[in-house]
């Protein structure tokens, strides 16, 4: 039986496995800062400034771990494209449990003055750099130890992997939250997210030493196929195409949750009036669903291909997200459940490293996708809070309608890739490991 056409197996499942907790426990040590944003904001700049000024100095180191992604992932996956996909991925997962650990032991403005928000940048641009070579190495890594018409479900698989992380850091949030009086979470409380973070990190990368380089990359070792130039060179001289389309891609990836998973809570809170430990809740099923949307995308785009996958769940995100967000307040008890749909529904975004898998070569697929998808974070995932923000001074609505221009240009994007044209760019995934 050929590669292409064998079932998973037990490495594959291990490699599955492995490469998805690792993925969660890298995602929750960058996402926790989101919960925990108005109390580091707190405590790590002056208690005499104005509350929006404080806002925007926390939500720009939060973006500082975006912008800081494209040079960490386009650094690591140059090495990840030259001496081999695993050294990376153990890097990347010691390069983000190390500044989490640090983050939860940092002194605060009260006791350090400028150097704690100083500090706290720096941890932040660190812990950026990490998932920036984390996010595209993780699904190169499965891609290549999986059969080729596997390869929708195993990056399905990782990406709901990466929500477990999200929702991770949402249960620690709630936990230290609802066992903690205020007082004791501004002490000494919102430490232990980052603590635990560091660790599990830790535990995570020793997991990593029992995996395997890909076949793909050890069968371009032996051909002597590595690139011979600058792989960054490669990508943006000959695979403008590839590129262009795994950007908005990204943007359609990041955006989505961004702006439906991350942001949402805090919109139904002061839009709605909703309780926080209410919204926490809800925010907790749409992320498990999520997860679940996830591992529909993959299963589905390996059976129909990314084209039709993307035209049906650009559709359904589209409905879901407006019923969603303008339903939500005439029909509270209805929270959990229309909460609920949208999150399934923005798990279309699990067939997206599907598409960007297929459309770079193997010697210069980690620098590829790392490019196309950190550059785009960092432009959509770090500015979207801070556009979909100042939108809401013009309608309150203005998530939904965000949404929904993402929804049509996923629509878009399922159209075009009909004509294949950025499918055929990489023939040799389909033979390339047999």
């Amino acid at each position: 039986m050929s590669h292409y056409n064998r079932p998973l197996n037990r490495q594959d499942y291990k490699t599955l496995t492995l490469a998805a907790l690792g993925g969660a426990l890298e995602f929750y040590d960058f996402i926790i800062f989101v919960f925990f944003a108005a109390v580091v904001g707190a405590l790590f700049f002056p208690a005499d400034i104005p509350e929006w000024l404080r806002q925007v100095q926390t939500f720009g180191i939060f973006a500082a771990g975006y912008l800081a992604r494209p040079l960490g992932g386009i650094i690591m996956a140059h090495f990840g494209d030259l001496v081999g996909r695993k050294k990376m991925f153990t890097l990347s997962i010691l390069l983000m449990a190390v500044p989490t650990l640090a983050i939860g032991l940092l002194p605060t403005y009260a006791s350090m003055g400028i150097i704690a928000p100083v500090l706290l940048l720096l941890m932040r641009i660190l812990q950026g750099a990490a998932i920036g070579g984390e996010v595209p190495g993780a699904w190169v890594f499965v891609a290549e130890h999986v059969p080729a018409r596997r390869i929708g479900i195993a990056c399905g698989t990782l990406t709901a992997g990466l929500t477990v992380g999200i929702l991770l850091g949402s249960v620690v949030a709630t936990l230290v939250n609802t066992s903690m009086t205020q007082q004791a979470v501004l002490d000494w409380g919102w430490r232990i997210p980052f603590l635990l973070g560091g660790a599990f990190g830790l535990v995570a990368m020793y997991l990593r030493r029992w995996l395997q380089e890909t076949p793909v990359f050890l069968e371009m070792q032996q051909r002597k196929a590595l690139a011979q130039e600058l792989p960054v060179k490669a990508v943006v001289v000959r695979h403008k195409k590839a590129v262009m389309v795994s950007m908005l891609l990204t943007w359609l990836l990041s955006a989505g949750i961004v702006v439906v998973i991350l942001m949402s809570p805090v919109w139904l809170q002061k839009q709605y009036g909703f309780a926080p430990a209410v919204t926490l809740q809800a925010n907790s099923i749409a992320t498990i669903m999520l997860c679940f949307g996830c591992l529909i995308a993959g299963l589905v785009v390996d059976r129909i291909g990314s084209s039709l996958t993307f035209i049906i769940g650009s559709l359904l995100l589209a409905a879901s997200s407006w019923a969603f967000y303008h339903l939500v307040g005439s029909h509270p008890e209805q929270l959990f459940l229309l909460y609920g749909v949208v999150g399934l529904c923005v798990g279309v975004v699990g067939a997206v490293p599907y598409v960007m898998v297929r459309a770079f070569p193997p010697e210069v697929r980690f620098t590829g996708i790392s490019f196309s998808y950190n550059v785009s974070y960092a432009i959509f995932g770090g500015l979207t809070p801070i556009a979909v923000t100042l939108l809401m001074g013009v309608s309150p609505m203005a998530p939904a309608w965000y949404v929904l221009a993402l929804s049509l240009m996923g629509l878009a994007l399922g159209i075009w890739l009909r004509q294949g044209m950025i499918e055929k760019e990489a023939p040799e995934l389909a033979n390339s490991a047999r």
